[in-house]
């Protein structure tokens, strides 16, 4: 009897042990508390869902016990172009948006900063940067605009694909009719003697099909989903050590009421998988999708070529003027263009 009653009480406390280590979330997963819509501009196939949206929207789920439902629709499925994204969240029609500054020029300006020329080295540790940048100067884009940022990131540096010969000077550059990725990197690209035109990556397939161009700047990380390495014949990426020829920067945001408006516990979930951490963690998958990206290139036989480090260097001062420009313009903006250029290139230089 003594034995029984021991046990009942050791039992009793180890019911009430586990169910004060519990997480603050024990329900059905079908009994969602909140369903929040994320919208973005690639198809499913492209890494950014299977290799990454796919995985944080479980998470949350998870880590709500089922209380956070994210539905994903990818290529613009409800609706708009892609430089509507983050106008989409901000109104309410959408609740998350994966979106690219550059798709809506100086409106989200320190954002854009990383979209400069030869300001990217890896992802993640540009991504990092341009989270740690964005925290310091750039959080009221966004905050006083109706939205709540989940994470900033950028992808790896551009390469430039081509058919009919490889690029690694400014000579091999002369004439040759490039498509650009945004508009910085498209007036670096005319400096060098290319013929620049511009249209969404989504045309770019068309363009090249029909000889409108003869390449594209892009990371490897694209070529699979729109099948380039069977348009182009070269890939030509600078000298091991030097910064990339670009990147496009990225924010991931979420409607501001939408975020104010969840319950103390849902929110906390959604702050516990968002921020620095997550912004990290997006450069280091956009690492890895550049990677496979590569492979694909290599597989098929393709010739990637290295663009020597002093060449590099020739172009950093073709592309140099264009920093200035932009300085000046986050200036007109209403911010210190010189201390943002500075500690956009400190955090590059130190990650």
């Amino acid at each position: 009897m003594t034995s029984t009653l021991k046990m009942t009480r050791r039992s009793a406390l180890a019911a009430i042990g586990a169910t004060l280590a519990a997480p603050v979330f024990i329900r059905n997963a079908q009994a969602a508390e909140v369903t929040l819509r994320l919208h973005h501009f690639l198809p499913a196939m492209a890494p950014i869902q299977s290799g990454f949206f796919d995985l944080w929207v479980k998470e949350l789920a998870d880590a709500s016990g089922g209380a956070i439902e994210v539905q994903i629709f990818p290529a613009m499925q409800l609706g708009g172009k892609p430089p509507q994204l983050a106008d989409q969240a901000r109104q309410g029609i959408v609740d998350i948006a994966w979106s690219m500054p550059v798709y809506t020029p100086d409106r989200f300006p320190v954002a854009e900063t990383m979209s400069v020329p030869f300001m990217v080295t890896s992802a993640e540790a540009t991504s990092v940067a341009m989270d740690t940048l964005m925290r310091e100067y750039g959080m009221a884009e966004y905050t006083d605009n109706g939205l709540t940022p989940l994470a900033f990131h950028t992808h790896a540096g551009g390469k430039l694909h081509t058919r009919g010969k490889a690029i690694t000077s400014k000579a091999d550059m002369a004439g040759m009719k490039l498509r650009a990725p945004n508009q910085a990197t498209g007036d670096m690209l005319t400096k060098l003697g290319a013929e620049v035109v511009f249209f969404p990556v989504t045309e770019m397939v068309v363009g090249l099909s029909n000889g409108v161009i003869d390449g594209c700047c892009l990371p490897y990380e694209v070529v699979p989903a729109y099948k380039l390495q069977e348009l182009t014949e070269y890939s030509a990426a600078p000298a091991p050590g030097a910064r990339g020829l670009y990147t496009n920067t990225f924010a991931l945001v979420m409607n501001q009421k939408k975020y104010e408006g969840l319950s103390d516990d849902v929110r906390k979930v959604i702050d516990d998988n968002s921020g620095p951490a997550l912004s990290k963690r997006i450069g280091a998958s956009f690492d890895k999708f550049e990677a496979g990206g590569k492979a694909v290139v290599e597989k098929h036989g393709n010739t990637i070529v290295e663009i020597p480090a002093d060449e590099i260097a020739s172009w950093q001062e073709v592309a140099a003027p264009i920093a200035e420009a932009w300085q000046k313009k986050l200036d007109d903006k209403g911010y210190d263009g010189a201390a943002i250029m500075k500690r956009a290139n400190e955090l590059l230089d130190k990650g």
